[in-house]
């Protein structure tokens, strides 16, 4: 995934050592994380896309790499030794996002290495930290990086669609090879009850149709769209909203995370009541100036959310164990205002 698919339509394109993997004293979950991993059985095998994977004994060191896959162990009060530093959506530079430095002062922890993979794997500075483990269950890792990784410790890929795995999958495989999947389930479950709460206090969305889409306004021939394979309307398909019908028939004939509209074929579009894209004040104005772009009800009607260009509310859309109870309520704000116009 590389160009289009880390800049523009994943749109997260993607020190100092921690000399453990250990989970905090402070944590909640450092009681029962401990005793999990005591009394987990080993070896644990996991399947997925690339192969198989077995991780012979508890994990002490552990690396992660691509996009979010850190925030189920330090979710779990496991701090990684390495982790990829984050390209877009940083609010400070630092290369970590602001709820994962939450966490990580949370759990007294310094920031663990950061492994700048936005044009692929550093394997050298991976290898360098010297895992037990590298979770990667939320990737688009190829055979051949898979392969390259292996070498240096087990790699847990992603389950089916590269680019494509839920937030819930991402917690199950990742937590379970690191012998916390007990805990993996407590944590998906109050993702699950947080994300209903959050829903349910911005019930204007309720029911809507809606379409995720990136758009460049240098090109307005297309439209780039997200299908239910990607994490962003897959959320919204697991909180129970309905998929507008395009994103339907794209996700059932295709294992891409997105695909393309032509504006000529904007009638497709006539179900969404919502709009989701990254920009800024410009977008909506010249989306309605588009003699064809213009004729979608909901840009006519001016029901389009844009989140802001390379900030942490954008990244915040791609949801994540740590970004869920962090930013959610203001990202379904962002989304409802639109509506309640």
């Amino acid at each position: 995934m590389r160009s289009l698919r880390s800049a523009a339509l994943l749109a997260i394109a993607l020190a100092l050592t921690i000399t453990g993997c250990t989970a905090s004293p402070g944590s909640p979950d450092a009681t029962s994380g401990a005793s999990e991993r005591d009394s987990a059985t080993f070896p644990i095998t996991i399947e997925h896309a690339l192969g198989s994977t077995t991780v012979e004994t508890k994990p002490e060191r552990v690396a992660t790499v691509a996009w979010a896959n850190q925030e189920v162990p330090l979710a779990l009060g496991i701090v990684p030794v390495g982790m990829s530093k984050v390209t877009w959506g940083d609010d400070d530079g630092d290369g970590v996002l602001p709820w994962v430095e939450d966490k990580l002062t949370e759990l007294g922890a310094e920031t663990p290495v950061l492994f700048d993979d936005a044009t692929g794997i550093d394997f050298e500075a991976v290898a360098n930290t010297n895992p037990d483990v590298i979770l990667a269950a939320y990737s688009g890792l190829t055979q051949d990086e898979y392969n390259t990784l292996s070498k240096i410790a087990p790699v847990v890929a992603y389950p089916g669609v590269a680019w494509g795995t839920s937030v819930d999958d991402m917690i199950t495989l990742n937590a379970t090879a690191l012998g916390l999947a007990s805990e993996g389930e407590t944590l998906r479950q109050q993702l699950h009850d947080q994300a209903t709460a959050a829903l349910d206090k911005h019930s204007v969305l309720q029911d809507k149709r809606i379409l995720f889409v990136v758009i460049d306004l240098s090109d307005l021939s297309q439209i780039s769209l997200y299908s239910a394979h990607d994490t962003r309307p897959g959320f919204f398909k697991d909180l129970g909203l309905p998929l507008p019908a395009e994103v339907e028939r794209v996700t059932a004939q295709t294992s891409e995370f997105y695909s393309t509209v032509s504006a000529e074929a904007a009638d497709v579009f006539n179900d969404v009541d919502l709009i989701v894209t990254y920009g800024d004040d410009s977008l909506l104005p010249t989306l309605q100036a588009d003699p064809l772009l213009s004729k979608i009800p909901a840009v006519a009607n001016g029901h389009v959310a844009v989140l802001p260009n390379e900030t942490p509310l954008a990244a915040s859309a791609n949801p994540s164990p740590l970004s869920i109870p962090a930013t959610l309520n203001d990202y379904f704000a962002l989304l409802a205002a639109p509506l309640s116009k």
